[in-house]
């Protein structure tokens, strides 16, 4: 049970980083603020950075990660450009991003509670991928 909750956990935390670097392509050239660009940056790295660590343990349990869901990547890709097409403002990219991390956020606390039976190593990864998210949600606020 410990495995299976250990690789289930971080599969959700690999799909999970891949939406937000993904979200994070889909509106960083757009944005007005060089600040905010160069933030969006720093987060897509420090997203790239986790996974990398993520994807190293994955493969100690023979694992190669879990792609987002189809159906949830196509409306965050619809919705993202639907909105960039209407609102193209910074105000806009940093409310579609608050959206991503409120979700991220709510999903991962649902998951470190669904596989409960995870090693440390799997909680203290999906945490910090919490911590990240919550950071760079309090950082998109003042663009909001």
């Amino acid at each position: 049970m410990i495995e299976h909750d250990t690789i289930e956990l971080l599969r959700e935390c690999d799909a999970g980083i891949q939406m937000g670097i993904s979200a994070i392509d889909e509106v960083k050239d757009h944005t007005k603020d060089a600040d905010f660009g160069a933030m969006l940056d720093d987060y897509q790295r420090e997203y790239a950075e986790l996974q990398n660590e993520i994807q190293s343990v994955l493969h100690e349990y023979h694992d190669e990660g879990k792609d987002p869901n189809p159906v949830a990547k196509g409306m965050a890709w619809l919705k993202t450009n639907v909105m960039m097409a209407v609102k193209e403002t910074d105000e806009e990219i940093a409310d579609l991003l608050t959206d991503g991390c409120n979700m991220g956020i709510k999903s991962l606390n649902k998951y470190l509670n669904q596989y409960a039976a995870a090693d440390e190593r799997a909680k203290d990864f999906t945490r910090r991928l919490i911590e990240l998210q919550d950071r760079q949600l309090k950082e998109l606020y003042r663009y909001l």
